[in-house]
This record gives C-alpha cells, structure tokens and sequence, in this order.
C-alpha cells in the first residue's frame, strides 16, 4: 500500500497510473488519490477541526465551515470538533481522519489501511456507506482489513493462505 501510495520506491519495475510512472508524475498521483494508512496522521496538539483541515489542504481541498462539519457529522465526530486530538480515544481519532473521505466528492482512488480498526457498530456503518457512494460516483477504494465486508460490488482478494514458504513454485 505505500508503494502504491507513492511513500515507497519498488526494487525493481515501476508503478504506473494511466500509463505513467507515479514516481515521474508525482503531483499528479496525489492529486487522483487519498492514502489513509494504519497510523491517522493526525495532530495531537491540534483540533479535531484543524487536523481534518490541514489533511483535506494537503490535497487542494478547502472546506468551508458548514462542508466540514457535515463530514464530522458524517463519521460522527463532529460533537468533537473543538477537542484537542490527544484527548481523543482511538476510535475517535480513527474516525476524524476518515471524516477525510466525507469531504471528497471526486472519484479518486482511495487506498485505505485497515480503515475499519479501532470503529464501533455506527463507525462501520458510516464507513461503508461513504465507501458505497465513492464507488457509485465512479471512484475506487483499494483497502486491506481483518473485517468481513458485505459491500454490493466489492471484489474481495484473500491474500492469508498466501506465504513464500508454501507458495507453489
């Protein structure tokens, strides 16, 4: 996922994206894609608010105040939104950087780790459904989880069985 997500270099071949190597087009790729990964990204020194933000800014995005709080509402966070992120626990700061996907409106390729971790039964359901409607508006969702997904259109790829020890050759 960070190879893909362009934080990493392969050893050898290339990742391309529309027919050109992301590590030649760099500003690009991050414009067409949002990378979540295990870890939140998230400020602790600022607020919910500030932290969702500084993250949609680094991707061109400048939510007015009403568009943000409809995607802390849209996770459930927003009755945190003035809280100092350190003081969130771990499934609300899981929940305020996915408050990132609500504000994306563009079919871009989402590339998510473990976006489920840390949600409760609500978190879950808010997640899927932002995911259902990125995939109805064109885009795509590449994501890796311990959680079974139940997604209309999903195509699931079960990489456990897999190990270089037992891998035929």
């Amino acid at each position: 996922m960070r190879l893909l997500a362009g934080l990493a270099q392969p050893d050898a071949g290339a990742i391309t994206w529309r027919g050109t190597p992301i590590r030649a087009s760099r500003a690009a790729w991050q414009r067409e894609m949002v990378y979540i990964g295990h870890a939140n990204a998230l400020k602790d020194d600022l607020t919910v608010a500030e932290s969702v933000r500084f993250l949609a800014a680094l991707h061109g995005a400048e939510p007015d105040a009403a568009t943000l709080q409809r995607a802390l509402e849209t996770l459930g966070i927003a009755q945190r939104r003035d809280a100092v992120v350190r003081t969130l626990s771990q499934g609300q700061r899981r929940r305020a950087a996915l408050s990132r996907l609500a504000l994306d409106a563009m079919p871009r390729v989402w590339i998510l780790d473990e976006p489920h971790d840390a949600l409760d039964v609500d978190g879950i359901a808010a997640l899927d459904a932002l995911l259902v409607a990125h995939a109805a508006r064109g885009g795509s969702v590449l994501l890796t989880s311990h959680h079974e997904l139940t997604l209309p259109g999903v195509r699931r790829f079960d990489l456990a069985p897999f190990s270089p020890r037992t891998a035929a050759p």
